[in-house]
């Protein structure tokens, strides 16, 4: 008999007729991709810490189940059928799904892993975040953050919806579904371009701004409503020929010559510069920062740390505030549905029956 056999496969594994069909394990995948990695049965049994004998076994067995063999078996080797190829394309995606998932588990249990997902108004995208975010990341470099910017009532309904890990809204008003807190009260402050007349003045009064150009935001927005109360109380006009929905717009505005204005000191801050110069309002026009938390969400491990970074990127602003309130205390704006001052109360650049500033209510945003 010549020695040259050619191999062929060999015929699984028949099951006795009583025996019951058993399914296919997750053991059986385990052997079999085993031995289609290491190439052999002996290496397989290594890279399982088995014996060959076992692996040999439940080789057997799997062919058995399947009804058809998946190697060529010769002596000291084992050759894959293209059943056993196709089989493997299989598996192997099988696994990659299984270490992606295993990589997952693993990310969760280290908390710089886990996006962090803030939902802002857009001032607060633009004046408050970038030095808030480098903050958070210089202490967390491996961590990953996703900025929102969106408007109210948007804002505060997908806060709501629990669709955030954190919210930065004006609003003083509960939320529901969510815990606030306020990070900051500032107020609003002028904005004037380069050479104005007014800049020889170190805080405006309403009275500062009559007949002058003046660019105001929207007419729903409930800063515009408050301006404009406190300008209607000091009997001023002003010259209205532009309005836009943003601060920052304002501001542009401001800078190429186009009026002067009233915003949130964030914002004039954020765009000061040779261009455009910051002056205070005698009026005290709050502008509150309020951080939204999720009450129905799981809390993510880095969110105080972050609500931190906000209030050390928020000190700068407070302490010139304080500063300038200590040196030239200023009487607050107050609306109608309010306690107001007394009948008569006289705010500075007002005069007489024009000084009381109650007005109706303003929404806040």
């Amino acid at each position: 008999m010549s020695a040259n056999v050619p191999s062929r496969p060999l015929p699984p594994p028949s099951a006795p007729p009583s025996a019951p069909a058993l399914p296919i394990t997750h053991r059986h995948i385990e052997i079999f991709r085993a031995v289609m990695t290491a190439g052999s049965v002996t290496g397989a049994a290594q890279l399982l810490f088995t014996s060959q004998p076992t692996v040999s076994r439940e080789l057997a067995r799997m062919e058995m189940l399947l009804g058809y063999a998946l190697f060529e078996r010769t002596p000291g080797r084992v050759r894959p059928t293209a059943r056993a190829l196709a089989l493997f394309d299989e598996v192997q995606r099988a696994y990659q799904g299984l270490d992606q998932v295993v990589a997952r588990a693993q990310a969760l249990g280290r908390a710089e892993d886990e996006r962090l997902r803030v939902l802002t108004l857009p001032a607060l995208a633009h004046a408050l975040l970038p030095a808030a975010s480098a903050d958070w990341l210089a202490a967390h470099p491996q961590a990953q953050l996703t900025l929102t910017p969106q408007e109210s009532p948007l804002l505060e309904e997908w806060m709501a919806a629990q669709r955030f890990d954190l919210g930065l809204s004006e609003v003083s008003a509960a939320v529901p579904g969510t815990q606030g807190e306020t990070l900051a009260e500032l107020d609003e402050v002028c904005v004037l371009p380069a050479g104005h007349r007014l800049l020889e003045r170190q805080v405006l009064t309403p009275a500062d701004f009559a007949d002058e150009r003046f660019v105001g935001l929207a007419a729903d927005d409930p800063y515009r409503r408050q301006f404009d109360a406190i300008f209607a109380a000091a009997g001023v006009r002003r010259r209205e020929q532009l309005e836009t929905h943003s601060a920052i717009a304002v501001c542009a505005l401001v800078q190429h010559g186009l009026g002067i204005a009233l915003v949130n000191p964030l914002t004039a801050r954020a765009c000061a510069g040779p261009a455009l110069h910051v002056r205070p309002f005698s009026v005290s026009v709050p502008f509150r920062i309020q951080a939204l938390r999720p009450l129905n969400r799981p809390a993510h491990a880095l969110t105080e740390d972050f609500v931190a970074a906000l209030r050390r990127a928020l000190a700068p602003a407070l302490a010139e505030q304080n500063a300038r309130t200590e040196d030239r205390p200023r009487p607050a704006f107050t609306p109608a549905a309010a306690p107001g001052p007394a009948p008569g109360a006289v705010f500075p650049g007002m005069s007489g029956e024009a000084a009381d500033p109650r007005v109706a209510k303003a929404k806040r945003r």
